[in-house]
């Protein structure tokens, strides 16, 4: 089957005249979207929202987009990026399909989620802003409380290195929203090289629209893995294999900080191998493999260990997605089988830089084994351990006797750093412990730091929320300033339920 490149498609005439009467004067450009033609998105304008009011911006995001000076002070911005009548956009929702809770659920597409369009090579989209066509009759917004979690969890992950979607902003509203209670709303603009899903081939492969797959394929190849035309095999089977890839180091990344995403459904999963869609996710906190961090996840399918093959099982459905075009299924399940290898090389490569070693080497397996072993055991606090582990190899005063504190049992976290003492002597010329600080964080998004910071906001002080952004910002550096961003969580921490009621 030949390769059909974007370069080989045209926006439609009608199309290209719906578009022209506003794209030069558009902040956003979706010319290149609507390369894909009408089976993927529909237009649609947002739902407005009562009198909108700033609460929290992202300058470095705002810098990416390059938007113009005093962007955030301008009433015409506020009013577009809340989803009301301002600057002239053509907003579209895109449609896909997926697999939820490992059960096919069909059609569903952008359901609260409306693309403004591109800037500098971004998409740039609007996270609760009224239903779309694809909203299967839910009311398309979200409420403060979530998109506070979404807003703070972008610039969390940005700043561990961890590929994530970004929010630019978050506004908020006294419109009433009903969820268990009356909530109030928002909106969280959020952006991406690209939001495309592996739901979206799934979508027109399961409708047997091969034409349409093919074209999403080719545009995908062309805009964000263009090397996949290079490469010594077929290049929807490269682009099978790039995306593996991606997705093997991204949860490696995960489990490595201890991030429990909480709802991993195929059409949360980013074709670019970014984090996306923070709904019920979770820091843990206290080290628990099994934990499950969405309390409508009454299965345990996303069990925070069970995340890599969650991964695994998502890309064989993209697999299966992209089989038509393959044409080929021993080499597509070869393709899926090197997730595994994948996953095990980037894991251990990140467990050795949090051990303080520049290089991965069998050796440090039992090492980082026996420490994520001994503090499931002893339920030991997973960010505090490592961080105070860093301060130690560092030579901080006290740091050796806090690392002990963490445990219940403090002998046998004795002996663990008796081996992991032994292990930088023997692999002196991989040991680099003053790296350590700058693997393993200080500040993570706990979720009773979370709370903290939603609490503040629903009372109209954003003040919280701001500090925690900051802090979350240089995650590695100690937040002299707020020492309870560091300290171990509250009992009251526990009792925090989070689900994908949003």
């Amino acid at each position: 089957m030949r390769p059909m490149l974007v370069a080989d498609h045209q926006v439609s005439t009608s199309h290209a005249a719906a578009a022209s009467a506003v794209a030069a004067a558009s902040p956003f450009d979706t010319a290149r979207m609507r390369q894909l033609g009408a089976a993927f998105f529909a237009d649609h304008n947002p739902t407005p929202l009562t009198e909108p009011h700033w609460i929290a911006h992202d300058h470095p995001t705002a810098r990416a987009l390059d938007l113009p000076a005093g962007w955030a002070q301008d009433a015409a911005w506020l009013h577009t990026l809340s989803g009301n009548p301002g600057l002239p956009v053509q907003p579209m929702a895109t449609v896909y399909s997926g697999h939820q809770f490992g059960v096919w659920a069909g059609q569903l597409g952008d359901g609260r989620a409306i693309l403004l369009g591109e800037r500098q090579g971004l998409e740039v989209q609007l996270k609760g802003a009224g239903p779309t066509p694809f909203s299967r009759r839910a009311d398309g917004r979200a409420v403060l409380r979530s998109s506070v979690r979404e807003f703070l969890a972008s610039q969390a992950m940005r700043g561990l290195g961890i590929p994530s979607s970004s929010a630019l902003c978050l506004i908020g509203s006294p419109t009433t929203v009903w969820r268990e209670q009356a909530e109030t709303a928002a909106v969280v603009t959020r952006v991406a090289p690209s939001f495309i899903r592996f739901g979206h081939f799934e979508h027109f492969s399961a409708k047997g629209d091969i034409e349409s797959l093919q074209q999403l394929a080719d545009f995908v190849i062309t805009h964000h893995y263009p090397e996949c035309l290079a490469a010594d095999e077929p290049p929807y089977l490269a682009l099978l294999r790039a995306v593996t890839q991606r997705s093997a180091q991204l949860v490696a990344l995960w489990q490595s900080v201890g991030f429990c995403h909480g709802v991993l459904n195929t059409d949360n999963m980013s074709i670019l191998g970014l984090t996306l869609d923070y709904g019920p996710f979770q820091f843990l906190d206290a080290f628990d493999p099994a934990h499950i961090c969405n309390h409508s996840d009454t299965q345990g399918r996303y069990a925070f260990n069970r995340q890599p093959g969650v991964v695994y099982w998502n890309l064989f459905c993209l697999g299966q997605a992209l089989l038509p075009l393959i044409d080929d299924h021993d080499a597509t399940v070869a393709v899926l089988e090197a997730f595994k290898p994948a996953y095990a090389r980037a894991f251990d490569l990140a467990m050795a830089r949090k051990l303080g070693f520049s290089e991965a080497d069998p050796s440090l397996t039992p090492l980082y084994t026996s420490a994520l072993e001994l503090l499931a055991a002893q339920r030991a606090d997973l960010t505090l351990f490592w961080r105070r582990l860093s301060l130690r190899a560092g030579g901080s005063e006290d740091s050796a006797q806090r690392v002990q504190d963490l445990f219940v049992d403090p002998s046998a976290a004795l002996v663990w750093l008796d081996t992991f003492d032994r292990a930088h002597a023997q692999l002196s010329a991989l040991s680099q412990p003053i790296s350590m600080l700058r693997t393993n964080p200080a500040v993570v998004l706990r979720n009773h730091l979370g709370e903290l910071a939603i609490r503040a906001a629903q009372g109209g002080d954003f003040v919280p929320l701001a500090q925690l952004h900051r802090a979350l910002d240089a995650p590695f550096d100690e937040p002299l300033a707020h020492p309870e961003f560091t300290a171990l969580p509250p009992d009251w921490a526990q009792g925090i339920e989070i689900s994908c009621s949003s």
